[in-house]
């Protein structure tokens, strides 16, 4: 009996050993971009043209809201003080405008970057490992039946990943489509929602590339046998948001520009390790 269910495992895990491995080439454009893939699968353009909805509404509420704040705080003296500095609402109006138009651009730079960095790093992970599939399917047919159990909890666990970055992807994809209504919030004087929003962007941004290297590295640890060092990173993988929310958090006196300088200084510093 112990037996057969090791051999029904054996078979159920084949193929999925090449499925896991190429799989994670893919998931960065996908996550990234998912707007790009979901409309390959409707067939349409749809999703893509969502933006160009999304900005010109984001523009027409950040100018709407600077008419606002100065006829009321200037004009009816009801909001704010009307001693302050008009500079300062021209400001955070000019602000706002510049980061919802020039969103689409900084963030291709932002997705080239996380591109090069996961490459980079899923590199160094294969760097001269053998993907020798049968071997691993032969080492847990052989090795009993809990290591087979243990095996089929890995692969599980990967397809919970998986499903994990694709709903990643739409939550990426729905944080770029709001970021222009976002930036109405840098006109007040605590930036609004804004700096609680561009910090969940760069979670959500980082955790995809954090995930799919700790991914990589559990299927690179299964391949060579060490099944339970592999479903550990796997499981961290899983984990891998809310570890981020731990210590990526944006303090008061920062706001948006504490948020940025962050994100962009640990890729970075990340960046400036794997050069070396």
């Amino acid at each position: 009996m112990e037996v057969l269910i090791v051999m029904l495992i054996v078979s159920l895990l084949n193929g999925a050993l090449v499925f896991a491995n190429s799989l994670l080439n893919d998931l960065v454009p996908i996550a990234l971009h998912s707007e790009v893939y979901m409309d390959t699968l409707i067939g349409t353009d749809g999703l893509s043209k969502i933006f160009d909805i999304f900005f010109g509404f984001g523009v027409s509420l950040i100018v709407l809201k600077f008419l606002k704040k100065g006829f009321e705080q200037y004009v009816l003296w009801t909001d704010g003080d009307a001693d302050s500095d008009p500079l300062i609402l021209l400001t955070g109006f000019f602000k706002a405008l510049a980061i919802a138009v020039t969103f689409p651009t900084l963030y291709s730079w932002l997705a080239e970057i996380i591109q090069e960095m996961t490459d980079q790093l899923i590199a160094t992970v294969n760097n001269g490992m053998e993907t020798d599939f049968s071997a691993v399917l032969t080492g847990i047919s052989s090795a009993g039946i809990f290591t087979a159990i243990v095996s089929l909890i890995f692969f599980i666990c990967f397809f919970l990943l998986y499903l994990q970055f694709l709903s990643r992807g739409l939550e990426i994809f729905i944080l770029r489509v709001g970021l222009p209504l976002a930036c109405v919030g840098l006109m007040d004087a605590d930036n609004g929602v804004f700096r609680t929003y561009i910090q969940k962007f760069f979670q959500s941004t980082l955790a995809v590339m954090i995930q799919i290297v700790l991914a990589k590295l559990g299927v690179a640890l299964m391949l060579n046998t060490h099944v339970f060092w592999g479903l550990a990173a796997l499981l961290l993988a899983l984990r891998t948001p809310r570890f981020l929310q731990e210590f990526l958090i944006v303090s008061s006196g920062h706001g948006s520009v504490g948020a940025v300088y962050q994100s962009v200084r640990l890729v970075q510093i990340a960046r400036s390790v794997l050069r070396k």
